[in-house]
């Protein structure tokens, strides 16, 4: 891996964003109007607090975590700059690039970089979660493929996955480690007491070296098996996300090394299904210092899934198992941190991975769900939170995962606010990826929504009024569908497929402008397109296993 990351460096890409000088950076704007005042007060105060969250770092103007959390940290920043984008291009890139720019020369990148007196202070004791590659990467089609950016993203990921090979695999077996509790970004969870908060050494911690460290302790206490070095699903999900990326820019940039890092990620995927997951419990457990299996159900799955290290069988099995069961994660208020039902879960308020829904968690499952075209599941979840919201109003960082109460953490807690947001564009939205055009247009009897996305000054806009919906490119009317569906185009208005995203059977009026009618059911996670004879036909069926109407 070092052979490949020295001829990436010998190749005269440059390293440093800022020292190219890029034409004007693409704009982006959304506006939504809806006439469920309780929606629309929601949205509202949702752009406000991201209105408040952008700060000047230095030379970046950036997207803070937000609430209690001052600075940028690599699992929510990256990810939630480019949900972002849509809204500001500048602060989505600048969401990228601040760590891409602090990388050290041994490819470790900074956990958190924080802004004090007017300097930049990069972190590195800590890993602190990686969203990071797939955002980074859906940047370049917002930024109108900006081929610098990218050349810095390559060289970036591989230096990072090659130092997390190098140092994190302490017992050689092949699984890489987490070796404190920020590394996962599990603040406060019991499954971790009695491990370092942070480890600023390049060699695996141990019983004695903890004790003599001068690192603080989560809860210390007499413990007889420290569980760090953790074999950790999360650390082997960083290194196949960087490297399933990695062969996507290799293809875009046709330099021959795709299939070399499409085998490189099979290889960690492969691990993670072979030795971290228990197919008669259809999940994934990290395992500890001994190498024992630690026996707690964990929403990390979900991450995994974000990153795409299960596969379609394994995805699959979690969600009907686990994720939809109402007495583990499908709670009134869903996805509490460890199943409700587990021992070892803990209903406690204020930054406490060991029970209680997490803004972050509910951020990171749209994306999680639809790497594995769950579509469905993800609007009942929008669904969830939005409900929670309109009780609330209060954008915390935690949930009570049976009664939907926001705990009494500060108001305005980014990743909350931008789930939120992402929710609305995936139920009532638009949204803009990889250079497809998705029009989202759930509906009720009584609500009416209206939805513009500006990007490089064209406009696209989608009315949902009662049955039916409609959507037009710069004024010019592209198709006129029946809603609670989702239809799919090309940026110019190309139409691509259909999804069923709502939890029930739909009948679909589908008219294309200048074109073909079509008359078809869609069932829950199913997609279709148009083929060459110019028949709709199935292309894609996911299993949904919740055939209710969750209308709350």
């Amino acid at each position: 891996m070092k052979c490949i990351i020295a001829v990436l460096l010998l190749s005269g890409l440059s390293v440093k964003s800022q020292q190219q000088k890029l034409d004007p950076l693409p704009t982006g704007a959304v506006t939504f109007k809806t006439t469920d005042r309780k929606l629309q007060s929601i949205y509202e105060m949702a752009e406000r607090r991201c209105l408040s969250n952008i700060k000047d770092f230095k030379n970046y103007k950036v997207l803070i975590e937000g609430a209690s959390y001052p600075f940028v940290w690599l699992e929510t920043q990256p990810m939630g700059g480019e949900m972002y984008a849509k809204r500001n291009v500048e602060v989505a890139k600048n969401n990228q690039v601040i760590f891409m720019d602090h990388q050290r020369a041994d490819g470790r990148l900074p956990g958190m970089i924080s802004f004090q007196s007017n300097i930049l202070h990069p972190h590195y004791g800590w890993l602190q979660g990686f969203c990071f590659p797939e955002p980074a990467l859906n940047m370049y089609y917002w930024l109108n493929q900006d081929k610098s950016y990218l050349n810095q993203l390559y060289i970036c990921l591989a230096k990072f996955d090659s130092y997390l090979w190098r140092t994190r695999d302490s017992d050689g077996n092949g699984c890489l480690e987490s070796w404190c509790v920020y590394d996962t970004g599990e603040d406060n969870s019991i499954r971790l007491d009695g491990a370092p908060l942070e480890w600023n050494q390049e060699f695996a911690p141990n019983k004695l070296l903890i004790k003599n460290s001068r690192e603080e302790i989560q809860n210390p206490k007499d413990i007889l098996v420290i569980p760090v070095p953790m074999e950790s699903m999360d650390v082997m999900s960083y290194s196949y996300s960087a490297r399933i990326v990695l062969s996507r820019i290799s293809q875009i940039l046709n330099d021959g090394k795709s299939s070399f890092w499409q085998n490189k990620a099979k290889q960690v995927k492969d691990k993670i299904k072979s030795y971290l997951w228990e197919p008669g419990k259809s999940a994934c457990y990290d395992r500890n210092s001994e190498n024992k299996m630690m026996d707690i159900l964990l929403s990390n799955n979900i991450r995994c899934m974000y990153y795409g290290s299960f596969d379609q069988e394994m995805a699959d099995s979690f969600i009907k198992k686990h994720l939809l069961n109402p007495k583990e994660f499908w709670t009134p208020m869903p996805l509490p941190s460890i199943a409700v039902n587990d021992p070892a879960f803990r209903n406690v308020e204020n930054n406490n991975w060991s029970g209680q829904p997490q803004g972050l968690t509910f951020q990171r499952a749209i994306k999680a769900l639809e790497n594995y075209h769950h579509n469905a599941e993800v609007i009942l979840i929008g669904r969830r939170l939005i409900s929670a919201l309109k009780q609330n109003f209060k954008f915390t960082q935690q949930f009570d995962p049976f009664t939907g109460k926001a705990n009494n953490s500060p108001d305005g807690y980014g990743p909350t606010v931008l789930a939120v947001l992402e929710y609305i564009t995936r139920m009532y939205g638009i949204q803009y990826e990889e250079n497809t055009i998705s029009w989202s247009g759930l509906s009720s009897a009584k609500d009416s929504t209206w939805y513009e996305q500006k990007i490089n000054g064209h406009s696209y806009q989608l009315y949902v009024t009662g049955n039916n919906m409609s959507a037009f490119i710069n004024d010019r009317q592209i198709f006129q569908c029946s809603s609670n569906i989702r239809c799919v185009t090309g940026i110019n208005g190309d139409f691509l497929s259909i999804v069923g995203i709502d939890s029930l059977e739909r009948d679909v009026k589908l008219s294309i402008i200048n074109s073909k009618n079509f008359r078809l059911k869609i069932r829950p996670n199913c997609k279709y397109a148009v083929n060459s004879k110019g028949r709709m036909v199935m292309k894609k069926r996911t299993p949904f296993s919740l055939f209710i109407a969750d209308n709350n």
